[in-house]
This record gives C-alpha cells, sequence and structure tokens, in this order.
C-alpha cells in the first residue's frame, strides 16, 4: 500500500506491506461544530459561577494562554469570548514555561482574528526574568514555587489550553499553565526531575508525582480562576471542551482525551513509523514525544523511524550536550542519576529508548546532531524501513502512529 505522511508543509509518500497497521486516534462523533462546542461548555461551566459573573467586579483579569508548540484553539474560543474580555480590560500572559517567547507568526496561530485586538495587551513569560517573579512558597515535594508576578496581582484568571497525553505529566492543561506555564526557570527544574521516577508517565495521574507536584501548586494561586480546556482529534479540529473550575474542568477533558488518544494494540511492531505532526514538529524536543509513545510499541530489538521536520533545531541544548557526552544510552542514565539538570528528563526518556530499539530519525536536523541523541539519520524514508524489515526476517510486521506525539498505545 501506499501511504503519505505529513511532513512540515507537504507529503512524504511511502510504500508499505499491505498489513501495515495504522494507529492514530480513535474517532469521536460530536454533536455540533468546533465553535457550538466551546460556547455550551462555557454556558454550562462546572463548580463554577458562568463568565459574566466570573468576571463581575473584576480590576486586574488575566488570561493565560498557550505558546506556540502546542495546538490548543486559542483563537476559537477568542472568537467567542473576545468582546467579553475586551469589555473586562483583560491582559494576557503567554506561559511559555521555559520555552522561548513566541516569534509574530506564532503570535498570529495563537491568536488569529484577535491578534489585533490583543496583542498589545499580551506579553510573554520569562521563566528566567528573576525581576518578573515572585516565590509563593514550596509544595510538599520541595519544588521551590517562583511565580510570575502578573498572575499574583491579578484578582481574575481565566486559563484557556488543552488536554492531551504528556509523556511524563500525564496529560497537558489544567494546572500545567501555572507550573511550568508561567513558574520560574528553578520551580521547572525542581518539578520536571519528578519525571525520572517511573511512575511518570503518559495517561497516568494519581500515582504520578510530576501531576502531584502541580496539583499542590495550584494551592498558592489565590485568585478564582476559570478555565476553558479543549480537547482536539487527529485532524485537530474540536471534539470536547468543558469549562469552569479548573480541576473539575480538567478531570472531564482527561475522560475525553482518553477516548480520543489511548489506542489498544494486540501486539508489538518491528518497525514503527512515528510522525511528529506539526506544531510538534518544531524541534526535536518537542518532537521527543512522538519517540515516546512510538517506542510503546515497538518490540524489543525493533526499529523506531522518526518523522519530524524538526525546522526550528533542538529546543533547549540541556538534554542533548547530556546525551552527547555520553557513550552509551546507560551511560547517559547514569549521568543523569549522579546529577540532573532541567532538560535531562529528555535525556532520560530518550536513553531508555535507544536502550531498548534502534532509533533512526527523517528530519532536516544533520546526522551529527542526531547521532549525539543516539539516533541514527535517514535520507531515504523508504530504504529505512524496507532494510528494517529484512533484517527482522520473515514475518517482520509493520506499523505506522500518524500523530505520534499525541497517540499513546496500549498492548494489551
Amino acid at each position: 500500500m501506499r501511504i503519505d505522511l505529513p511532513y512540515r508543509n507537504r507529503k512524504l509518500g511511502i510504500e508499505l506491506p499491505d498489513d501495515t497497521e495504522i494507529i492514530e486516534p480513535n474517532e469521536k462523533k460530536v454533536p455540533g461544530s468546533p465553535a457550538e462546542l466551546i460556547r455550551q461548555a462555557i454556558e454550562k461551566p462546572l463548580d463554577s459561577p458562568n463568565l459574566d459573573r466570573f468576571f463581575d467586579g473584576a480590576e486586574h483579569p488575566l488570561v493565560i494562554v498557550n505558546d506556540g508548540t502546542r495546538p490548543t484553539p486559542t483563537s476559537a474560543v477568542l472568537d467567542i469570548i473576545g468582546d467579553r474580555l475586551a469589555a473586562c480590560g483583560a491582559r494576557f500572559i503567554v506561559a511559555t514555561g521555559a520555552h522561548r517567547a513566541p516569534t509574530e507568526d506564532e503570535y498570529h496561530f495563537i491568536f488569529g482574528k484577535s491578534y489585533g485586538r490583543f496583542r498589545g495587551k499580551t506579553e510573554a513569560h520569562d521563566a528566567r526574568d528573576k525581576a518578573s517573579l515572585v516565590f509563593c512558597g514550596s509544595t510538599r515535594a520541595g519544588t521551590p514555587l517562583w511565580l510570575n508576578r502578573r498572575v499574583l496581582e491579578a484578582d481574575r484568571i481565566l486559563v484557556i489550553g488543552s488536554v492531551e497525553p504528556h509523556y511524563f505529566a500525564g496529560y497537558t492543561g489544567g494546572r500545567k499553565a501555572f507550573l511550568p506555564g508561567v513558574a520560574g526557570y528553578e520551580s521547572i527544574q525542581a518539578n520536571h526531575k519528578l519525571a525520572l521516577e517511573p511512575q511518570a508517565h503518559s495517561l497516568a495521574l494519581d500515582e504520578n508525582p510530576v501531576h502531584r507536584d502541580l496539583e499542590d501548586a495550584l494551592s498558592h494561586i489565590k485568585a478564582p480562576v476559570f478555565s476553558v480546556m479543549t480537547v482536539l482529534d487527529k485532524g485537530q479540529q474540536v471534539v470536547c471542551c468543558t469549562a469552569g473550575d479548573l480541576r473539575a474542568s480538567f478531570r472531564a477533558a482527561v475522560r475525553a482525551a482518553n477516548e480520543v488518544f489511548a489506542v489498544k494494540l494486540r501486539r508489538r511492531f518491528d518497525v514503527v513509523i512515528s510522525v511528529a505532526r506539526s506544531p510538534m514538529d518544531i524541534n526535536l524536543y518537542q518532537a521527543q514525544k512522538a519517540i515516546d509513545n512510538g517506542a510503546l510499541a515497538v518490540a524489543d530489538g525493533g526499529v523506531l523511524i522518526l518523522v519530524a521536520s524538526c525546522w526550528d533545531g533542538i529546543g533547549d541544548r540541556a538534554y542533548l550536550d547530556l546525551l552527547g557526552s555520553a557513550s552509551s544510552p546507560q551511560d547517559a542514565l547514569d549521568r543523569i542519576a549522579a546529577g540532573y539538570k532541567l532538560g535531562y528528563h529528555k535525556a532520560a526518556k530518550i536513553a531508555e529508548a535507544a536502550k531498548r530499539i534502534r532509533l533512526v530519525a527523517y528530519s532536516e536536523l544533520d546526522g551529527t546532531t542526531l547521532k549525539k541523541a543516539f539516533i541514527e539519520k535517514t535520507d531515504s524514508l523508504q530504504k529505512s524501513v524496507d532494510t528494517a524489515l529484512t533484517n527482522r526476517g520473515p514475518g517482520a510486521k509493520v506499523a505506522i502512529l500518524s500523530d505520534g506525539t499525541l497517540t499513546v498505545p496500549i498492548v494489551e
């Protein structure tokens, strides 16, 4: 069969065996258009007054939105509630976490038609700018919590986010708007160190130390919070929207996200092609999530082929510097255990995969860079698949994760 895979702004054609299994998010039928789903959720919030009552009397309202590395349909939400936000004089902060500030193109993506209306009232969080941070105390896990002062000065906070599986926080969305979204670098580093624990993995919440720490951070937020959470399908269309209390709306969105992104399999495969779709193909730091999820579907000793443009490079350098200094995946894990820095959780996840399976990437990154991460570069996706199947022998099976950063295979 011929398959066309998304790759930045074009398609990659590849011939695969007819019994190739395509692993993709589950279909979820919804009663209404994306705009209707968003409007209905906001009009019937969970455990919260409606939006008009929520903003009644507000003097310093703040809206927290995701940066351009997330597919969150922020602009679609603003199309519906933009007038209310303008009327109450709301300001915006982009929850970059430890990422860089958005480019102007990314601001256009985030705000859509509302760009001109709100861009002048928007700033990007900078986790390294100590002058913009206030110390709020520590979580039970000992994470020192530094938050952007804009958050602490606000008397109402609206959070716009999306919920999908996350490789160590369990899920994105909800509480992540605050930590890591608008937290200091020191806070993010301490929280992300918990990602090294085995309970920190995709779909895990209650026993997940990262999630528990994020929840603890919420107790330091004194202003009332109204949340709008969306869940997208494989075409990045809204199939669920929840609104109201942050915890209640997040948990409701998690249930919907499970229905879409948790995909049951009967077996693992010899070769898996895992695609990092836009905007998660921006760099290797983000595209690594397609490695983490894809590895779940690969048999021991098999091959995972990452398809990700990584047009903006590698992202934060710390994880690649660590991997590049190590002689083997196990050596990398030993070095991480000896001393943690922010980004090393990313290195650990890559090293764990590289210990068990072979990693290959079709990407704009050069071979020297990829080799540092124990990843082989390929300039021919077709040749790499054919060679891998031949090496695995007769009866070798191949599968495609068409949205590898979000689809979580569960082998029963």
